[in-house]
């Protein structure tokens, strides 16, 4: 999609976002990767612009209590629409993010892109496709904790405790080397080195060196031990090991700019072995020709997949 977007679609498309009306990976296909931090950190910092609705509170209260219910969740909608794209404006037009607490740093990658990060107490973090990461700089030191989305490696020095936090639960360590994927249902811990414990649905579980943990769409954790020193990712190979094919497909779908149409396949079926995340081609072979499915793309330019009679 052309992302060369004037500011009036921006703020719109910032306004939907802070309403709900559009979701988190709608917006990043909808505006620059520039403009989407920019709005991760406008959102982060909106409280502080909340004096901006301050003035309207007594003039809409009046109008508020003499129309009905309907109408008067349309004025607020409005009103809050009028707000956000007030706020958007200050921050597209006129840079000035002074305004907000710009502590919390922000790294996110694209579909099929890599990013190494150097963390202030040196710790190194690799960032795999279509994930986000986010700390807060000015707390560091006394709290060495991450927020990730997505799937990240992590070579973390020793010290005081860090936490890996997600949607799926938390991951705390002193020191070791170990990777996080963390996608919807999907939650996938593997400890390389050192010990790593795991926080999972009120449940703590403990891996040490070559140990792995996972849990898929709320199913009872899996646990089993793990060969190699870091993730194949990192050397251009992206590896499973008995995982619903759907998962495999996300993936693909992260790693290639590509749209996969699955209605007569099942996504179900379990699937082991891995793909190259530097060859099309090759990656679609090696995971459909096994599992004997045929691909071919429709008039929208997506994968159709059908299994092979």
């Amino acid at each position: 999609m052309d992302k060369n977007i004037s500011h009036k679609e921006n703020e719109t498309f910032f306004a939907q976002w802070m309403e709900g009306e559009i979701t988190d990976s709608e917006l990043k296909k909808l505006v620059s990767e520039a403009d989407y931090l920019a709005f991760h950190k406008l959102k982060e910092g909106i409280d502080a612009l909340a004096y901006l609705e301050a003035p309207l509170n007594k003039s809409f209260s009046s109008i508020q209590n003499k129309i009905d219910k309907k109408r008067k969740s349309k004025v607020i909608k409005l009103k809050r629409y009028w707000v956000i794209s007030v706020a958007a404006s200050i921050i597209l037009f006129f840079g000035l993010f002074s305004m907000l607490n710009n502590s919390n740093e922000i790294i996110i990658t694209s579909i099929s892109e890599q990013k190494t990060i150097q963390l202030l107490d040196g710790s190194e973090v690799v960032l795999n496709a279509d994930s986000k990461l986010q700390y807060d700089k000015d707390s560091w030191e006394e709290n060495r904790e991450v927020e990730l989305e997505g799937e990240a490696f992590f070579k973390v020095e020793k010290g005081s405790t860090f936490t890996v936090k997600t949607d799926n639960g938390a991951i705390t360590v002193l020191g070791t080397q170990f990777n996080v994927n963390s996608n919807l249902d999907f939650f996938e811990v593997v400890c390389y080195e050192g010990k790593v414990q795991v926080n999972n649905d009120s449940n703590n579980y403990l891996l040490t060196q070559s140990e792995s943990f996972r849990r898929i769409n709320g199913n009872s954790v899996e646990q089993w031990n793990t060969d190699g020193e870091e993730p194949t990712w990192l050397d251009g190979e992206i590896s499973f090991k008995s995982v619903p094919l759907k998962y495999v497909i996300s993936a693909l779908e992260k790693q290639y700019l590509v749209k996969f149409d699955t209605t007569k396949i099942n996504a179900k079926t379990i699937f082991t072995g891995s793909f190259s995340s530097n060859d099309l081609e090759i990656a679609l072979q090696s995971v459909f020709k096994t599992m004997r499915i045929d691909y071919t793309k429709n008039d929208k330019n997506e994968y159709v997949l059908r299994h092979n009679k």
